[in-house]
């Protein structure tokens, strides 16, 4: 029987770790190849599926992945993931290629046997947001990404579409909910596999990621098709992804330690392009909702990941190693939530005074009181 008090969401989610790609593009120093080999490896033993990993834009401009083509081919040969039995056909490894210079590198690594399964473009809704990342107009990128859908599509790569400034850009303010369900629908009609829609900036609240992945799964309800990816700029990244699953979202995104956020401008002391100025007063405080955080709470809630929590939550805190500072996630900190006694906790002076007073163990109540309790009807509103 159905609980009527129950908050309404799916029991089962795919979750997706994209800490190497969306992680470590804001940071600015460039982080080992060893290192984000070690943390992808350990994601998948960890029970991850989807995995975001590199980014083949033009490393001039974004540095931290110039080991792009590196990464993909020592991941796809793995000695380690193919010892534990890891079969690469039940593991979807993404890389962002924004422009067709990237699909064009995915598509030539796809023919040598390690290029990404799939591969993610973005457009948003402000053009001028967008002619910050891209460098193109709108029309001129959806022809664009047409081209490269069907490149990617003519040797077996899956591409997404981004939809971005869904809920405003940090560039020209408000945007329209309307605007973003046509994108959606455009990117759809051109070949995307799936849907990204993004919250880039962290302006989306709660009730309105409610209220627009409402709208796009009455029009579209093939969940199939929609990945919720939001920041947490504001603080708003659990909440977002709880309102999410409301609306019936069941593919979320995220990154240990909840870094993430614009691409670097200065890397190992460098200053580089990346994307420009930084929107931002604190470029520390714009990353992704964190994988350790969304992870406990969806545990807490009864959602069937199919993720090891204990084992990212170790691997959390090796990631504050790696990146060199204390980050976003509350779990590794505190863990889980406590499921047994916790017997060192316990005041061992209690049941000596119950006995005392002569309570009874697990006596609640004084024993003179009724067992049920009745309240005056102007308190419970009845009459």
């Amino acid at each position: 029987m159905k609980d009527k008090f129950q908050l309404s969401y799916p029991k089962k989610v795919r979750l997706a770790d994209v800490s190497i790609r969306e992680g470590l593009q804001h940071e600015e120093h460039f982080i080992p190849t060893d290192a984000k080999i070690y943390y992808v490896e350990e994601s998948i033993l960890a029970g991850f599926k989807r995995l975001e990993i590199t980014n083949l834009g033009n490393p001039v401009f974004m540095p931290q992945f110039r080991d792009a083509e590196e990464l993909l081919k020592r991941i796809r040969g793995s000695k380690r993931l193919s010892r534990a039995g890891i079969n690469f056909d039940d593991i979807e490894i993404t890389a962002v290629a924004i422009r067709e210079s990237g699909v064009d590198r995915a598509v030539a690594g796809r023919k040598e046997g390690w290029g990404p399964d799939r591969i993610g473009m973005m457009v948003s809704t402000d053009e001028e947001h967008h002619f910050a990342n891209s460098g193109t107009t709108l029309p001129e990128y959806w022809e664009e990404a047409e081209r490269c859908i069907q490149k990617c599509h003519d040797v077996n790569i899956k591409v997404f579409g981004t939809v971005s400034t869904i809920w405003g850009s940090p560039i020209s303010g408000p945007t329209r909910f309307e605007d973003a369900l046509e994108f959606t629908k455009r990117w759809l009609a051109i070949g995307a596999d799936d849907i990204e829609h993004a919250d880039h900036d962290g302006s989306a609240p709660p009730d309105q990621v409610y209220r627009y992945f409402s709208m796009i799964l009455d029009d579209l309800p093939n969940t199939d098709l929609h990945v919720a990816h939001f920041h947490v700029t504001r603080g708003w990244g659990t909440a977002n992804i709880l309102a999410a699953l409301h609306a019936g979202v069941d593919i979320h995104e995220g990154v240990l330690g909840g870094i993430g956020g614009q691409p670097t401008n200065f890397i190992d002391r460098t200053p580089v392009k990346g994307t420009g100025e930084y929107y931002y007063k604190d470029p520390n405080s714009v990353g992704l909702s964190s994988l350790e955080d969304v992870l406990v709470m969806m545990d807490e809630m009864g959602i069937e990941t199919g993720i090891d929590v204990d084992r990212v939550l170790a691997l959390g805190r090796m990631w504050e190693k790696t990146i060199g500072r204390r980050m976003r996630s509350e779990s590794i900190l505190n863990g889980r939530i406590p499921k047994e006694p916790r017997e060192e906790f316990k005041r061992k002076a209690l049941a000596a005074k119950k006995e005392k007073r002569g309570e009874k163990p697990g006596q609640l109540y004084p024993a003179n009181w009724p067992e049920e309790v009745v309240l005056p009807n102007e308190i419970t509103g009845k009459k």
